[in-house]
């Protein structure tokens, strides 16, 4: 039998060969369709409604076992609740079944597919995901219906996890000292199963097509966390091959993780911090188990998903103080919200925006919305009291931006004084520096904040005109493009000449062909994925300052990205020790650095 090799997307790194498990294959499989007899129609109806009741009690039971470390899976878990509680899908569905006369099922999944049609018909990302949080509840009403229920305690000895999908539920079910990795049909760099590979640290590849036809229970697999790919029945050499590639990945990442608390130092004593950017509670974990420095970018917007009221304030400030109380004394930097209005239609009504992205979104929908905007800003102040907490601002085009969201805030910590609610008046203000009116006017700008984080992914696309999702022209997206090396620059010069910190996120924060020539920048810190940080800072100790500035006034010389591209990936290999060759072979391409 020939090998099968499906594609996917890597989510977490490493390698992965066993035995498959698939959890829920039967679950997911076809339910049965076909007419009632109208004598029959009240015992259907019976059941559909004694399915959705078993389903939200299962889901209840669920929800009281979720450990404080997955409280964000909470929100998400209760989220799918108040679906599965809303009359009008159970009420779709039984209307369905009385006026087509057809069984509970077909039923159930023609009010779902309807349901799904109206949600994709608005045609925008947050709306097609919030479809998917209804075919999950879905399946789990389906699944009382037929009377399959997903066994989490079949997996009988260790395997690689294979499945249709993951949802915060299972999570919380799993036995995770039995998997040694995992792949699934559904799924994203977001999703919740990637999030669980993530946090603990196994490999993993989501968006795999054809794997629920493909894979037979205890067939051998290999799932391949660094190229997003999944092999089936492998043959001996792969086998061996693939066996090599775990032993010297393991290998390199145990040496690199043994040292990852070390600061992040060059050889000739100049220290650069390494922080890691994360959205949710439970990536705290990774963040201190990888050696980060704080938290270089939180990103606010998770806790306002998934749900259909807006968070309180005391939530907010209990979700805040909680993630800066673990983490202490190491910095938190809490970026304020960065939706557009599309994301808040249930709230503020459906905004037409020919182009969302370039919108009215971020800083810009937050001062057109102040209460919502206040609400925020006042949680982030009473959890300074903490005293590791900074706040930043995202998408600021111009001082007048600016001045107006540092205002609103303080009027937020006047008002909190007036109440007698502690907080740090003192808490640093930053600004994310992510437009081109913003790099031309760092040094204006400078004047105004504590410390400038530049953010690279929205500065690269801003800055060259391009979508790096659209395939047509993500050829076009380079880091290391003589503008964009160029603004990241001014914006640094900057602010040192104002005397405030330059910090950096983004895919360059962990791109080992770019790390080198940001710290000839001088740039003040770093923050990445957890996962990259023991790399990076292994990187970081290897090299001197007095190389990375010659090899910045190189690439500042350099007219082309090709030219660009070929003398860093030249000086990199030749300059760092044979021991990282391995780690820059995962990230190799046949165009040069970060594509």
């Amino acid at each position: 039998m020939a090998t099968a090799k499906l594609a996917g997307i890597p989510i977490s790194a490493g390698i992965a060969i066993g035995k498959a498990f698939f959890l829920n294959r039967s679950h997911f499989a076809q339910a049965p369709r076909h007419t009632v007899p109208e004598s029959l129609l009240d015992e259907e109806r019976e059941r559909l409604r004694v399915a959705f009741q078993q389903a939200r009690d299962e889901l209840s039971g669920i929800r009281q076992r979720v450990p404080a470390e997955l409280k964000d899976h909470a929100l998400i878990i209760d989220s799918h609740l108040m679906i599965m509680s809303d009359p009008k899908l159970q009420g779709a569905a039984e209307r369905h079944l009385t006026e087509l006369r057809i069984n509970a099922e077909w039923a159930l999944e023609k009010a779902v597919a309807d349901l799904e049609e109206a949600f994709n018909a608005l045609d925008d990302p947050y709306f097609r995901e919030r479809a998917q949080d209804v075919r999950v509840v879905c399946d789990r009403v389906r699944g009382q219906l037929m009377g399959r229920k997903v066994d989490f305690k079949a997996m009988g000895s260790r395997a690689v996890l294979l499945a249709h999908d993951l949802t915060p539920a299972d999570t919380v079910e799993l036995q995770v000292d039995k998997i040694m990795g995992f792949a699934t049909v559904q799924g994203g760099k977001t999703s919740h199963a990637g999030i669980l590979a993530k946090s603990l640290g196994i490999p993993a590849v989501v968006g795999v097509d054809g794997l629920e036809d493909a894979v037979q229970d205890g067939a051998i697999v290999v799932v391949d966390g660094l190229k997003g790919v999944v092999l089936v029945e492998p043959t001996e050499e792969e086998l061996a091959a693939y066996g090599d590639l775990k032993y010297q990945f393991e290998s390199y990442r145990g040496a690199i993780i043994k040292n990852c608390h070390l600061p992040g130092e060059t050889l000739d004593g100049y220290r650069l911090k390494v922080k890691a950017n994360i959205e949710l509670y439970e990536e705290v974990a990774q963040v201190i188990d990888n050696g980060g420095d704080g938290i270089g970018l939180f990103r606010t917007e998770y806790t306002y998903l998934n749900r259909t009221e807006l968070p309180t304030e005391e939530e907010l400030f209990e979700h805040y103080r909680d993630l800066a109380d673990i983490l202490a004394p190491r910095r938190v930097i809490l970026r304020t919200l960065d939706l557009g209005a599309d994301k808040f239609m249930a709230h503020f009504g459906r905004l037409e925006e020919q182009n969302p992205a370039m919108g009215l979104r971020a800083v810009r929908f937050c001062l057109r919305n102040r209460e919502l905007f206040r609400t925020q800003l006042r949680a982030i102040a009473r959890a300074s009291v903490v005293g590791n907490i900074s706040i930043m601002f995202p998408m600021i085009s111009g001082l007048k931006e600016l001045r107006q969201s540092m205002n609103l805030l303080r009027q937020c910590q006047a008002e909190l004084t007036a109440q007698g609610l502690p907080h740090n008046p003192g808490m640093p203000v930053g600004m994310m520096v992510e437009l081109p009116s913003a790099v031309m006017t760092a040094e204006i700008m400078a004047r105004e904040v504590d410390f400038f984080s530049i953010g690279t992914n929205d500065l690269i696309q801003y800055s060259l005109g391009i979508d790096r999702t659209n395939r047509h022209v993500s050829y076009l997206y380079q880091p290391l493009h003589p503008a964009v090396v160029r603004s990241i620059k001014h914006v640094t010069d900057s602010a040192h000449q104002a005397g405030i910190e330059c910090n950096l996120c983004g895919e360059m924060a962990s791109d080992p062909f770019c790390v080198p020539i940001l710290m000839g920048m001088q740039i003040d810190a770093i923050s990445l994925n957890p996962q990259n940080i023991p790399g990076i800072k292994h990187i970081i100790r290897q090299t001197t300052m007095d190389d990375c500035k010659k090899l910045l006034k190189q690439v500042l010389e350099s007219p082309t990205v090709a030219r660009t591209n070929q003398l860093v990936r030249e000086t990199i290999f030749q300059q760092f020790p044979d021991q990282l060759t391995f780690f820059y072979s995962l990230l190799d391409s046949e165009e040069g650095p970060t594509q």
